[in-house]
């Protein structure tokens, strides 16, 4: 804990007992100048979620590979072009960003890695296509336009030369140099309230945490529950679902519980699930290899403007040695940056992300305004976007300021936390990478009295506010569960359920251990499981955005679950497979190749093994911290 004003400042001054009071009050002040600049009144927590749901494999345009190629081109490498050019200025981005395990095995995939290049050698020679087609129109703009998007895709492309076709080996580095934090995420983008069992909920959880530490190299301390979604522990129903038997309701474990099991130590929730929650007066101190106790000091996060700029412990009856963080999302600023309509993405100025031009598929138009039609687009100025960019970012950087202004003076600085989708900036707001990066530089080089940081290095150094007892809900339409669980998507959850108990069963008799064929069936079926799971399908038939290819998804994975589930009653009945199981199992394996250490015992049911991550406390991990820090420069 930084040491308050008024403790080093009359240190200083004893010291200073031999020196004439004019020099010590120079140095007083130029100390104290110094001090206010390393101590923020405040901070901001910016958090990027990158996801996309498994699509290699599944199709390409429009709906499928595409949707990976356009992520990478137009937000990863982005980001990572952004992290750099902080680096190399030094200037820390001190960035919260989770990579969902999907996308980390989608990245690192071999089809992926080759194919991708061939994407944007497409679009480079679609950009020289249209330059050559406005040149000989006459249009001179457009022509100087394409040749923006040219120069865009060629430096994607050299970029992803440079990395070896790695992109989480990018993001490794950066977080290896302590410009970034990579939280993790459920293993498919599971929406783990409505997970039927707590074995399939501990699952996606497990097998997350499993994928980070093989991709990334180090076990996440933070994650990202799919849409901000939380359920406690307590009595729970299956819902009422058409064509489906009901089955009793029973005692289930709060997601702070799994993830706690899990060796995970913060998450997020929407806003309205903190203010609606209670304060509970618990007898449980912080968890020991946390920050000591100081009830002066702990105080300061009862008053009521702190109620959504500080980190709660989440209360349940799990241990409450290993509790777990939370940190609400702050709702003005999130508003202001991915509102389409009233947010900074709504500016005419910037790329319109629906008018397109084909063959190439380049856009050169701009939003012009509120609902004008797409006929109606004015031509783009990438020039004017840009800077229209870095205006918006001084507003947000003053926005967050009157936030958090009036916890400025307490002892414990306040901290914003704003969560947002990462594919927001550079995919559906194109100037959002640069508008990010101007974030950053101005909260480092001008004189400002907040400052970003990771949630980690925040909780390494404040104390939380106290344990709060939180209600179900997400971040979704009207904060409940409604746009995944509805009558369009209710069929999905009937299937799903009794493909989840099925699996809990088999993994639970461990029967899968008894032989190779046994074990293949076995993890393909967990496997199909956690691609029905994916949240994905049911937003897209919610939203209507690809209804059709939500259905098809789901129905795939649903079927072919059902295939290995016959294969694994064959062996059980015969003790061997048929040629033709096996080559179909291989052809399963090969089309939906992920997590490929996936442990069946995730979804035995049982007293669960707690994941410990390697003991570090709050010294040791700003050491590291600082230490990576000098090591990268």
């Amino acid at each position: 804990m930084e040491p308050s004003f008024t403790s080093w400042n009359s240190e200083l001054v004893h010291g200073l007992k031999f020196l004439d009071s004019t020099a010590a009050i120079i140095l007083i002040f130029e100390v104290a100048l110094t001090k206010a600049k390393d101590t923020p009144a405040g901070f901001l927590a910016l958090t990027l979620h990158a996801h996309l749901p498994y699509v290699v494999n599944h199709g390409t345009w429009p709906h499928g590979i595409e949707w990976l190629h356009e992520a990478t081109a137009e937000t990863y490498l982005p980001l990572l072009r952004l992290l750099g050019n902080l680096e190399r200025d030094g200037i820390p981005a001190n960035l919260n960003l989770n990579i969902s395990p999907i996308l980390l095995e989608q990245l690192a995939h071999p089809h992926f890695i080759g194919d991708f290049p061939k994407y944007l050698n497409r679009k480079i020679i679609a950009a020289r296509e249209d330059e050559a087609y406005f040149m000989q129109s006459g249009d001179m703009h457009l022509t100087e336009t394409a040749r923006y998007w040219g120069r865009f895709f060629t430096a994607a492309f050299n970029d992803f030369q440079a990395l070896g076709g790695s992109i989480v080996n990018g993001f490794r580095r950066f977080a290896d140099a302590g410009m970034i934090e990579l939280l993790t995420c459920s293993a498919t983008h599971g929406y783990l309230p409505l997970l039927g069992t707590d074995e399939s909920v501990r699952a996606q959880v497990r097998t997350a945490v499993a994928a980070h530490e093989r991709h990334l190299g180090r076990h996440p301390r933070g994650i990202w529950s799919p849409e901000c979604g939380y359920r406690p522990a307590g009595y729970w129903e299956y819902p009422m679902l058409d064509g489906q038997e009901h089955r009793p309701g029973f005692e289930r474990m709060g997601l702070e519980e799994v993830l706690s099991e899990s060796g995970l130590e913060y998450f997020f929730v929407d806003t309205h699930l903190v203010e609606d929650s209670r304060r509970i007066p618990s007898p449980y101190g912080p968890p020991t290899s946390r920050l000591p106790e100081n009830p002066q000091l702990e105080r300061t996060t009862l008053k009521p403007q702190r109620s959504v700029y500080q980190p709660y412990y989440v209360d349940g009856p799990y241990d409450k040695r290993y509790a777990i963080t939370v940190f609400p999302r702050d709702p003005s600023t999130g508003l202001q940056v991915w509102s389409g309509d009233t947010g900074y993405p709504a500016d005419a100025n910037y790329l319109d992300f629906h008018k397109k031009r084909f063959p190439g598929g380049h856009r050169y138009w701009q939003v012009t305004g509120p609902r004008v039609d797409i006929a109606d687009k004015r031509v783009y100025w990438p020039q004017r976007a840009a800077e229209k960019a870095k205006e918006h970012a001084r507003h947000f950087v003053q926005l967050v300021h009157e936030s958090l202004q009036s916890s400025f003076s307490e002892a414990i600085p306040p901290v914003l936390s704003a969560p947002f989708d990462a594919e927001l900036f550079g995919h559906w707001w194109f100037e959002g990478t640069i508008w990010l990066e101007q974030v950053c530089r101005i909260m480092h080089e001008q004189e400002t009295d907040i400052a970003t940081i990771t949630c980690s290095e925040y909780l390494d150094r404040y104390p939380r506010a106290s344990y709060i007892a939180m209600p179900e809900g997400s971040w979704g339409a009207e904060g409940n569960h409604q746009v995944w669980l509805n009558g369009d998507t209710s069929w999905t959850y009937a299937r799903m359920y009794d493909a989840e108990l099925y699996t809990r069963d088999v993994c639970t008799s461990g029967k899968w251990r008894n032989s190779e064929p046994g074990t293949r069936v076995v993890k393909q079926l967990c496997r199909e499981l956690l691609l029905m799971e994916s949240s994905d399908w049911q937003f897209l038939i919610t939203t209507g955005a690809a209804r059709d290819y939500g259905e098809m998804r789901f129905v795939t994975h649903n079927d072919q679950f059902a295939e290995l589930r016959a294969m694994w009653e064959a062996l059980e009945r015969d003790g061997e497979l048929t040629e033709q199981m096996r080559k179909r199992v291989a052809e399963i394996e090969q089309r939906d190749s992920i997590f490929p250490d996936i442990d069946p015992g995730f979804w035995a049911a049982g007293t669960p093994r707690r994941l410990e991550p390697q003991p570090v406390d709050a010294k040791s991990r700003l050491e590291l911290v600082h230490s990576e820090r000098e090591r990268a420069g």
